[in-house]
């Protein structure tokens, strides 16, 4: 018998990124905001006026990075930062391994990402935080 399996909804999406948007808003940051399914693929992206055409590639990695390793993607970051380079050779499908990609879990299980781009790394995830906290999770 197949596990029922939680996933994100367009509704749920679409409340990530208002909550998201929101945020940046309150704060005057342009970002692009960029939510991905647990396999990386893109489910919705906002580009907010005065976003670096850039930021819309690079939320979308950094997303596409918490999805698929089931973490932030400062962990990655943190991990080159401490001085193991090699392991920019061991990932050749993440590209986004700077802070700012947030993975959603839902019962112990990573179900997707939000990716966000464009101030410092600390702001984007703080974004991709308020976002997700629309969801009411625990």
């Amino acid at each position: 018998m197949p596990a029922n399996r939680t996933y994100l909804t367009q509704q749920d999406v679409a409340s990530i990124l208002a909550a998201a948007e929101k945020y940046a808003a309150q704060e005057s940051f342009a970002v692009t905001i960029s939510i991905v399914d647990d396999g990386g693929h893109l489910l919705g992206l906002l580009r907010r006026d005065g976003a670096a055409p850039v930021t819309a590639y690079i939320s979308q990695e950094k997303a596409r990075a918490a999805a698929l390793g089931r973490r932030e993607s400062k962990v990655y970051e943190d991990i080159i930062n401490n001085g193991r380079t090699a392991f920019l050779a061991a990932t050749p499908v993440l590209h986004g391994v700077l802070e700012g990609g947030v993975n959603i879990v839902v019962d112990g299980h990573t179900i997707g990402a939000v990716g966000v781009s464009g101030v410092k790394s600390s702001d984007d995830a703080l974004i991709a935080k308020a976002g997700i906290a629309s969801l009411g999770l625990k």
